[in-house]
């Protein structure tokens, strides 16, 4: 099938996707070059039949496109959209809502941990599909019949992935476990990239109150840059070459060029001075502007055999459950959990991971619930409980 390369026949095709219940969008896109994904290709399917859009054909216009995807009140199904939809808010400001993903909804059914599209397809369907063109690049005109139809190709079958998993869902109670998940996806703050933050990607190890001063100026100068620019940022400056100069600043503005991964004459450049002033900045501030470094008094660092059993709860649980126990809870999760953090906004303290999962390892860390071996499987026990009675009751016992 063609590209819809026009705006008249974009809107008229759109209008006759309304009469569906529910629509299969991908999207394709390239990133490698810029800082901002460039959509390139978006492929939709309804009941109908599937087709695909060409962004980058001279004079279209997507706000067709976009009024579907935030206005019509219809379900749009993605499979890992979390790119997708950030590609679509930074072109309009707003989200596509109502969403579903099939990869979370496989997650909380039980198909494994980020289960990859293909891996989906098949096990539901039974269906093989050509990813021969993954790598292709998407950019590029003309596009080929062959790259189209393998687009095409993620749209089709999501359709009786979604219907297949939605009905799962329902007969297993689990839609609102998912509608909590969507509701994060379509959260505008989930994709607001705030430049004050971007230090907290760096890998610092015990930085001093200065070095993390710098690490704050340094970081939001390099993703103001990007972003303005429109590149990478490593393409900006190196993470490499960023930690070098927190880690130990320049004396003078030529010896930016002596730094690792910096080129000659990069303190001369518009870039190298812009750099430079930031790190004047930070070298003037008096101690008691500095950020404060907050060290958590009476709280030892978790040991590894807490986490491991907080890990070893975790994966009998969630296998009892049949979800993915990656969805159910975090590394991060565990680690606050073992050091004695007790705040809101664990996710596994509230809600579907509280009865999967919070509650009792709550129980371990106060010392109400222990493992044992019997019979060459791992029980959990509770005081006053045998070993025995806890593996019978665990193996007559049902999950919805």
């Amino acid at each position: 099938m063609p590209l819809i390369a026009d705006t008249e026949t974009l809107r008229q095709r759109l209008e006759r996707a309304k009469e569906s219940d529910y629509i299969a969008i991908d999207t394709e896109f390239m990133r490698d070059r810029s800082y901002w994904s460039r959509l390139c290709l978006v492929q939709i399917a309804d009941q109908q039949g599937a087709f695909a859009i060409d962004p980058l054909a001279e004079g279209l216009e997507l706000a067709p496109l976009y009024e579907l995807l935030n206005d019509w009140p219809g379900t749009k199904v993605l499979h890992a959209c979390r790119q997708d939809m950030e590609i679509f808010y930074h072109a309009t400001g707003r989200l596509p809502h109502p969403i579903f993903d099939t990869q979370v909804a496989a997650m909380v059914l039980g198909y494994g941990d980020s289960v990859a599209y293909d891996t989906l397809v098949h096990r539901i369907t039974g269906r093989r599909i050509d990813k021969g063109a993954r790598f292709t690049d998407w950019a590029r005109r003309p596009l080929s019949e062959r790259q189209v139809e393998y687009a095409l190709a993620d749209v089709i079958h999501l359709r009786p992935v979604y219907e297949r998993l939605s009905a799962e869902l329902e007969r297993r109670g689990r839609s609102a476990w998912v509608a909590e998940e969507m509701a994060i996806l379509t959260d505008p703050t989930t994709y607001q990239l705030d430049p004050a933050d971007a230090w907290k990607r760096l890998k610092l190890r015990r930085p001093s109150p200065r070095q993390l001063a710098r690490a704050q100026a340094l970081a939001r100068w390099r993703e103001e840059e990007a972003q303005s620019r429109d590149v990478p940022r490593n393409r900006v400056l190196r993470d490499e070459a960023l930690l070098e100069i927190i880690a130990h600043p320049p004396k003078r503005p030529k010896d930016l060029d002596r730094v690792r991964g910096i080129g000659q004459g990069f303190h001369a450049s518009r870039a190298g001075r812009a750099l430079w002033r930031r790190l004047e900045e930070v070298e003037a501030l008096p101690e008691d502007r500095l950020p404060k470094i907050e060290h958590k008094k009476g709280r030892r660092p978790p040991t590894p055999p807490v986490v491991d059993l907080l890990k070893l709860l975790l994966k009998i649980r969630a296998d009892e459950a049949d979800v993915a126990p990656r969805l159910v809870a975090g590394g991060d999760d565990l680690e606050r959990l073992a050091r004695g953090e007790r705040d809101a906004d664990i996710k596994v303290l509230n809600g579907w991971r509280h009865e999967v999962f919070g509650r009792d390892a709550l129980a371990l860390l106060e010392g109400r619930l222990a493992f044992t071996a019997c019979d060459g499987r791992i029980v959990i026990t509770r005081p006053g409980r045998d070993a025995r009675q806890e593996a019978a009751g665990a193996a007559g016992s049902t999950e919805a």
